[in-house]
Order: C-alpha cells, then structure tokens, then sequence
C-alpha cells in the first residue's frame, strides 16, 4: 500500500485537508478554477523559492480568491512596507485566465510561517535537492537532514534517492530510513514531498516522508 499510493492523498479529508478549497455546481467553472488553481500554485512556487515556500492553499468564493502562503522565511516574502504582497496580488491577476472577471475579484492573501521547518517534508527535500546541485556528499546530506528532523520531535524519517546518484554511470536508487514510517496507517500523520535536483550528470529525484 505505501509504494502505491501517495501518503498524502490517502490521508485527505481525515489528517490532512484539501489545498485548494471551493466548490461549483456547473462542471465547465470546476474544470477551469482546478487548472487556473494549478497554474496559479506552480508559479508562485517557482517565483517565491528564495523564501522556502513549503505550501500554497487557495480558497474560492463568489468573487473572491483566498491564498494561504506557508513559508519559512516570510519577510522576504512580504518585503518593506508589505510591497512584495502588492506583487504577488499583480503577479495572481496576470496568471489568472483571461475568462475569469478580474475587475470583480478581490484577491486576499494570507502569510503564515512554518514553526518546524525540519517537520516539513517539502522543505526537507528542497535542502537535501540544493545540496546534491551544489555538488555535496549524498550520504552525508541525508544522515544530516534525518538527524535535524528526529530532532525536530520526528516519530520517523525516510529519504529516497533515485536517479544518477554521485554522478554515477548506472542510474539507482538509495533509501535511508531514521525511526518509523507506518505508511499504511491512515491515522498516522505522514508528511510526504518530492523535489528534483538537476545535477551535472541529470536528474537526481529526492523524495522524503516524515512521521510526525
């Protein structure tokens, strides 16, 4: 069951709750606010990396958009006098589809800091990926990293890493376990997050599940 499913989506609705958070009756509106959704998520994640943008929940209503940003470094994000928010509002607008009425939608945005980083598996995987570009030691990045989340309070710790790992010539995978994973049980509160590190030989795939 654990390799199958994604440790995340099997626990929605019971430990975790949806990112993106509406409803419409008429199907062509659901289809069109799901894709501007995840048009608009991935390009605030790529555009807000620098501040280590772990999450990014969006709320609809009836001309009103909600997103909830949860980020470690949140000044960055929200700049001197709260400019960089204007931006974000700006940079929504210029993502949202030409369809949507934009002169009736009022955009709030929300800031919330991640407290334990190290219990997030998103910012876990992104530090281990930067790692692995810059060219460290694999092993020693992950027994880093699997150190600093059993001290963060962690049941258990899992990272995997799949691809050309050290810049070998035969692509492989390498797993490195810490404490307990019991992927299968549905009231266990599973983290889970996968982050690509583009390394000189290719791709290497970091994947991390954290037991909270």
């Amino acid at each position: 069951m654990g390799q199958k499913v994604h440790p995340r989506g099997l626990r929605l609705g019971i430990v975790y709750n949806w990112n993106s958070r509406w409803f419409f009756s008429n199907k062509r509106s659901f289809k069109d606010s799901l894709i501007s959704d995840l048009k608009i998520r991935k390009a605030l994640m790529n555009k807000l990396a620098f501040s280590s943008v772990t999450q990014i929940d969006i709320e609809r209503a009836i001309n009103r958009i909600t997103l909830i940003i949860y980020a470690v470094k949140v000044g960055m994000i929200i700049g001197r006098g709260g400019k960089g928010l204007e931006e974000i509002k700006q940079f929504v607008i210029d993502n949202l589809k030409k369809g949507e009425k934009i002169k009736e939608l009022k955009i709030d945005i929300k800031i919330e800091p991640v407290k334990k980083p190290f219990l997030n598996a998103y910012y876990v995987s992104q530090l281990v990926a930067e790692k692995l570009v810059r060219n460290f030691p694999h092993r020693s990045t992950v027994h880093n990293a699997m150190n600093k989340v059993m001290e963060a309070g962690a049941k258990g710790v899992k990272i995997q890493l799949g691809g050309r790992v050290g810049g070998a010539e035969i692509s492989r995978r390498e797993k490195y376990f810490l404490g307990t994973i019991p992927t299968s049980t549905i009231r266990e509160e599973v983290d889970f997050a996968r982050y690509p590190a583009l390394t000189r030989s290719g791709y290497v795939g970091v994947k991390v599940w954290i037991c909270k």
